[in-house]
């Protein structure tokens, strides 16, 4: 048990660490996936507004960066880097795996559901492309929690 407790701290870790960036990721993919959906149809339609449906489209897969961003931290932290990753405890890796979830399931829950409200946009672009600005601003509404997210596990990962 002993070896155990000494040896598994660096995988629990990077488990927290991975989970950040591969649920984050994952979401903007959904997110994306969404968007661009919507906007085929729409640029299938009329090609002129494809800049507008790309930006409306691009703006869910911000969470997979800051999934991205906060792997980076957390192995820094950790020394994976270094070569000091060796000595981390079992509580350590505990530390950091929660520290690393909040943008990993927040990354995922909100960029999916950004996803979706960006889908919407790009039917609000088809038909009042006047208002297509409106959009963007419901979508930056969700970015907002995510942004919460990425600032939980960063404080988190600074203060351990």
């Amino acid at each position: 048990m002993e070896f155990l407790l000494q040896h598994t701290g660096l995988a629990i870790g990077l488990l927290g660490a991975g989970l950040a960036a591969c649920l984050a990721g994952a979401g903007s993919g959904l997110g994306t996936g969404y968007a661009g959906q919507a906007g085929a149809g729409l640029v299938t339609e009329d090609p002129s507004k494809f800049g507008k449906v790309m930006i409306l489209q691009v703006i869910p897969g911000t969470q997979g960066l800051y999934g991205l961003v906060v792997f980076f931290v957390a192995i820094m932290q950790m020394g994976l880097l270094d070569g000091s990753a060796l000595n981390l405890s079992f509580t350590e890796g505990c530390r950091y795996f929660a520290a690393c979830l909040p943008i990993g399931i927040g990354g995922l829950v909100t960029a999916a559901a950004q996803g979706k409200v960006a889908a919407a946009s790009v039917n609000l672009l088809a038909k009042n492309p006047d208002h297509w600005s409106k959009g963007m601003i419901l979508c930056i509404t969700v970015e907002f929690y995510a942004i919460l997210s990425l600032l939980a596990s960063m404080m988190m990962l600074l203060f351990i």
